[in-house]
């Protein structure tokens, strides 16, 4: 599976998306249970799509069956670059952590709130986009 991560516009976080050439750098989890799964799959939400894909271990080149969160709009106009990890500890990583606390949060009590209510949350401050 070739893929590039990318930014995109005016969110605190990243997609993966398809591309020819491209390779993708990133940790496997492992021992997830069902519910952990659930909240990955809210928290991503109807953007991405989860996807079976063959990796290629950097340390023992033995490849392995994983599933990954592929940006489901792969014509996304917000796509652009490359993501920068580094960058995004620095300048989103709270923010984005602030935002995942209060989805889970809402996902325990929705108290009549949409999910459209807390995707604003994963959105840049204008200031620091």
């Amino acid at each position: 599976f070739c893929s590039h991560v990318y930014r995109l516009k005016g969110r605190l976080h990243a997609c993966i998306s398809p591309s020819e050439n491209g390779l993708t750098n990133g940790k496997i989890l492992t021992g997830l249970t069902d519910g952990q799964l659930e909240n990955l799959d809210m928290i991503e939400g109807d953007e991405y799509v989860r996807k079976t894909v063959e990796v290629v271990l950097t340390e023992t080149s033995e490849k392995m069956k994983v599933e990954t969160y592929v940006w489901a709009n792969k014509d996304d106009p917000d796509m652009y670059g490359e993501w920068d990890f580094e960058e995004w500890k620095r300048l989103h990583m709270e923010k984005f952590i602030e935002a995942a606390k209060k989805f889970i949060e809402w996902k325990k009590n929705p108290d009549g709130r949409s999910r459209e209510e807390f995707e604003k949350f994963v959105h840049e401050d204008p200031l620091v986009a």
